[in-house]
């Protein structure tokens, strides 16, 4: 996966922790979202470049365009930061064909029919089963909400 520097997943997508922090901690020059209802909303994509750094470019696209896209080289010699939506995203370009070692978990919202697994991250039953086989698929999950906080690892166990 060249040129991908790091994928987290934020159901925020692109927001001050995401265009300062992390965009920052990385020397980011592009931050990808992944996710097809984004990608087709003209009025979430503006919205979205509105809150992203000038000087980092974005990209906003659905899955299978983000799983061509990156099995062609085409980000060859930059440092892309990926933001997916769920971790459903991320099984879903790991199964099909992108080589995804670690993503990082870091906020999913509260919402109906979720449940708290760790602090501001609360998960359906189908993101829960996708967290688990992307363990159970060898992908090392970490919950780090911020650069500067340490690593912890996601266990199956938590789920």
């Amino acid at each position: 996966m060249e040129g991908i520097k790091h994928i987290r997943i934020d159901d925020r997508l692109i927001h001050g922790q995401v265009a300062g922090l992390w965009t920052n901690n990385l020397k980011a020059n592009r931050i990808m979202v992944i996710n097809d209802p984004i990608a087709a909303d003209e009025v979430q994509k503006n919205l979205l470049r509105m809150v992203a750094p000038p000087t980092v470019r974005t990209s906003i696209i659905a899955r299978d365009t983000a799983v061509a896209n990156i099995s062609n080289g085409k980000y060859h010699g930059q440092n892309v930061f990926i933001v997916v939506k769920s971790p459903e995203d991320v099984l879903y370009l790991l199964n099909n064909g992108l080589d995804i070692k670690e993503v990082n978990l870091g906020n999913i919202s509260s919402r109906e029919n979720t449940e708290k697994i760790k602090a501001g991250i609360n998960v359906t039953a189908s993101e829960r089963a996708a967290l688990k086989e992307l363990l159970a698929k060898g992908v090392r999950i970490t919950t780090i909400r911020t650069p500067s906080d340490p690593v912890v690892e996601l266990t199956v166990s938590e789920l």
